[in-house]
Formats: C-alpha cells, structure tokens, sequence
C-alpha cells in the first residue's frame, strides 16, 4: 500500500515546477462567526466562545461538550478510514496511530489562507517530533476559494508556505458526495458547531486514539490552538 510521507510533501516533480503560484488576489474573507476562541472545549467545558453574556449559550456549550466526549468514546475512530494524498496515492490513516492530529480543511485563495497556512507550518515544525501531525484537505466548497489542480494546490502550499505536513486530495466536506472521513469527524463532533463545517480552515484535533476531542471554527487559528495540543501530547 502506499502512503504518503510527511517529510517529503513538498518534493515537487521537474513539470510540476513550471505551473506558476497562484497569488491569491482574489481572496475572499469568511462570514464573521460569534464562536470560537482560544479556549478549548474539550479542556475546559464544551465548545469555546470569544464572549457570551448569555448563561444559557453557555450552558448549552457544556452540555454539548459532554456530548462529544460521550459520542467520540464509542464506534469508528480516525485509523479507519483510507483517503488519497495530494499525489493520488492510497493512504490508511491508521498509519498515523498513537500521535495527535489536527485535521484542516484548506484553500489557497481565502482571506484566512496567509494566517493559517504560515501557523501551521509552525507549529508541525515545533511538534512533529513529538509524535504531532497535521492532516489536509484542500476543499472548493466555499466561494469556490480552491478551484486549482492537485499539482498546483501541492505547488502553491510547498512553495508559499513550506508546508511539509500531509496534504490530501480535494475533498467534499458537505452534501451528498462528503468524503467518508469528514462524515465521521462531524458525527463525533457536532455539538453548537452543528453538522455542517462552516467555511475555510475549520479544524478538528484528534488524540492519540483517534477519537475527536474538540473542533474549532475557521477563526481560531492554529496558535490559539497550540495549549491544547502539548495537553494531549503530554497525555
């Protein structure tokens, strides 16, 4: 079977070279959300909030967060599932059993696209070696915001941003054809955030056994983020 490797994602083909980097001029920012913060659900008490005045958001926060645990504790977890990398080959995500993954659904010309590629990149660097990955899924559900090709969607993340984490292929993350893999985190995950992933950049962070632990709107950031990755990597 044959996977992909994280440490040579950006080795780039003689032909695939000439494809000129889109620079994402047309770029468009998401819908503001009300959700999401630094805060983590899974570590503190349920989906995070920037603020609420209202005790019955919040309330309903808690309740979901329980949820979630409730739910991600039972049936399918993230090692069971195959998708195809970014170079169409077949990929077990079982290959990635024992570490803690963080799973983005990516484009290459959204508002949030500089922000998060270039935190991400970060932190894989920071984290990798502790057992740490980060998981792809170029997406062109949203605004249309990643119509390129496999080759120039690899082109631009490796060239750009130096991404060296896993990418895959294009997925749908809604409606009917929705990739069986984004199926599953939104079933284990739903909670105020619902079943639908909202936009660009929306994130799901996964332990060491494969079960979603918590899931972040598109405008938490990866380094709002990183507290809770060294928890469940120290766990």
């Amino acid at each position: 079977m044959a996977t992909v490797a994280s440490s040579s994602i950006c080795s780039v083909s003689s032909n695939t070279k000439s494809i000129l980097t889109r620079n994402p001029t047309q770029i468009v920012h998401p819908k503001r959300f009300s959700v999401g913060s630094s805060g983590s659900g899974f570590f503190q008490n349920g989906l995070s909030f920037k603020s609420s005045s209202s005790s019955q958001v919040v309330k309903k926060s808690q309740a979901c967060g329980v949820s979630i645990r409730a739910r991600a504790a039972t049936g399918k977890t993230l090692y069971d599932f195959n998708v195809k990398d970014i170079d169409g080959k077949d990929v077990n995500l079982s290959k990635f059993k024992g570490k803690v993954a963080l799973i983005v659904n990516v484009a290459s010309r959204c508002g949030l696209t500089t922000s998060n590629y270039s935190e991400l990149s970060h932190i894989y660097e920071k984290y990798k070696t502790q057992g740490f990955e980060i998981l792809a899924f170029p997406c062109n559900q949203f605004g249309g915001q990643e119509p390129g090709s496999n080759p120039e969607i690899k082109q631009f993340a490796c060239t750009r941003f130096k991404a060296d984490f896993p990418i895959f292929d294009k997925v749908d993350v809604n409606g009917p054809s929705t990739a069986p893999v984004y199926q599953f985190l939104k079933s284990t995950s739903g909670g105020f955030l619902g079943d639908i992933v909202k936009w660009n950049f929306e994130k799901f962070l996964v332990d060491k056994n494969g079960k979603v632990v918590e899931r972040y709107p598109p405008t938490t950031s990866p380094f709002q983020i990183e507290k809770d990755i060294q928890k469940l990597l120290a766990a």
